[in-house]
């Protein structure tokens, strides 16, 4: 792939069904995504959420007129750090069949771009556990695992 044929932009409402099927497709994030359409509205619903917070980005990496990825940033600020901001990244997903062509890479380094362009301190994300391939990937690009997450499943 040709990194410069790849455009990231924020993601539009009609992007929605093609950034469902990424994460349905996802047999290891347990989240239980689906394409079923009568689970549109809750997707809709989180996409408007998302849209409406000045905190918070949804993007999708489009190649040829094709949505081939997705990934979502937020800022939060603390007062570690003497009250810096960080960027997490989430949500980070590439089209099966278009793996290990550049678009991930192509990604997480414009949120790092973002990021510095921002003045944010600091970049994390989060990897499943069971994600060994996605870990190699994130530390090529020079993250480092450096804590132990916690979660609490509540519905």
């Amino acid at each position: 792939m040709n990194n410069a044929d790849l455009i990231i932009r924020e993601a539009r409402e009609s992007d929605l069904p093609a950034l469902i099927a990424f994460f349905a497709a996802d047999a290891v994030g347990g989240h239980g995504d689906t394409t079923d359409p009568s689970a549109y509205d809750d997707y809709l619903r989180a996409f408007r959420t998302i849209k409406a917070s000045s905190d918070q980005t949804l993007y999708a990496a489009e190649l040829a007129g094709d949505v081939v990825g997705t990934f979502q940033t937020m800022i939060t600020t603390s007062l570690t750090g003497r009250g810096s901001s960080a960027m997490i990244i989430e949500a980070v997903q590439t089209r099966g069949d278009l793996r290990g062509q550049g678009i991930g890479a192509a990604m997480i380094n414009f949120c790092i771009g973002e990021a510095k362009s921002r003045g944010v301190r600091l970049v994390q994300l989060t990897s499943n556990a069971l994600r060994k391939d996605a870990h190699r990937f994130y530390e090529r690009l020079g993250f480092k695992p450096s804590h132990l997450g916690f979660k609490m499943a509540l519905k």
